[in-house]
């Protein structure tokens, strides 16, 4: 039986967060808009018209604004969005809680960004709490790890739920048929790692063809040569291995551009090899993805960099809708459902 085509709606977007306030966002959608996603932009309503006025054909593409009065900047406590209910990033997951958008993107602070989701959009049934999940390039794709900063502090249920989450997600959205599930550890052996990772190796071993397909311990370098499809880690260690992989590929492309630049047989060399390593720095860079997804809450969250610029902010405009159009948010529902 297949699901029913989900009601067309826009996102949300927080478009006054991040380091650089309306401008890439309003940008950013314009793109997407340009590329047929309709797009919410939540703020202060006169510095949007203007930032929207900059833009050219901008009044005729599927854009409107709605305005928040307040804005939770990146310096202030995440705890904020109990009582500043007018801030941006509340009145964006608000229309997603009351089914006027499909999804809400925050390029602005990613803790506040977790608790207005969290405490609007409540958690799906059998979640004890969300992951941040992203994508990082990988030989032959990419591969998906979570949780890369949302709990620092975990128990070995939560590695259960977000392998069964990832699955999902991957299987509607990705397209990837039974993907495979690593846990990140010492050593690829059974009997590696901490308490708390062979704690979860035995309950995922356990799970392993209830919808979750268990491959064992992976270690840090098997995420970039995609020996899994999916890694499941605690926060603290992903969010550590998302920043160190980040930083990692910005050094070593600016070591290759300099190789290139220092003698005059490097630089022709390096008018050959332009187009390639044009190529290679886009799989690299963090806007290809756009966003990260907050999965496991109610209603679809994207959290992205507080430095992106108009084309990260497109392309997670994009990922959202294309979540919606896969009926995640349902799919995952299901999923859980099935195991009580």
């Amino acid at each position: 039986m297949t699901a029913e085509a989900p009601k067309s709606l826009p996102v949300a977007l927080d478009a006054m967060g991040g380091d650089h306030g309306a401008a890439p966002n309003v940008e950013g959608a314009v793109l997407a808009a340009r590329a047929g996603v309709s797009v919410v932009l939540v703020g202060d309503r006169v510095k949007l018209h203007a930032e929207l006025g900059k833009h050219a054909g901008s009044a005729a593409l599927p854009i409107e604004v709605v305005e928040a009065t307040d804005v939770i900047g990146m310096d202030e406590h995440a705890s904020d969005v109990r009582r500043r209910t007018q801030a941006s990033i509340n009145v964006a997951t608000r229309l997603v809680k009351e089914g006027r958008a499909s999804a809400a993107v925050s390029m602005g602070h990613s803790g506040a960004t977790m608790a207005s989701a969290l405490l609007t959009l409540g958690r799906i049934g059998g979640v004890e709490r969300p992951a941040i999940l992203t994508h990082l390039p990988a030989r032959g794709g990419f591969t998906t790890l979570l949780d890369v900063g949302a709990n620092a502090d975990v128990k070995a249920s939560y590695y259960a739920q977000w392998a069964r989450l990832a699955s999902v997600y991957l299987r509607v959205v990705e397209d990837r048929e039974n993907p495979t599930v690593g846990l990140l550890s010492i050593g690829e052996e059974d009997h590696k790692g901490s308490a708390l990772v062979l704690e979860a190796h035995a309950l995922l071993r356990e799970l392993h063809g209830q919808g979750i397909n268990f491959h064992g311990n992976v270690e840090g370098r098997d995420i970039f040569r995609n020996t899994t499809d999916i890694v499941v880690t605690d926060g603290f260690t992903g969010n550590v291995v998302l920043k160190l992989a980040e930083g990692e590929a910005k050094v070593l492309f600016g070591w290759v551009k300099e190789a290139l630049g220092s003698s005059l047989k490097t630089k022709l060399g390096g008018l050959l090899v332009r187009g390639a390593l044009r190529g290679l720095a886009e799989r690299m860079d963090p806007s290809t993805y756009g966003a990260s997804l907050l999965i496991g809450v109610r209603g679809l969250a994207f959290i992205g960099h507080g430095s992106a610029d108009a084309r990260a902010v497109k392309n997670a405009l994009l990922r959202a809708a294309r979540a919606h159009e896969s009926s995640l948010i349902p799919r995952l529902e299901a999923a859980f459902q099935a195991q009580h």
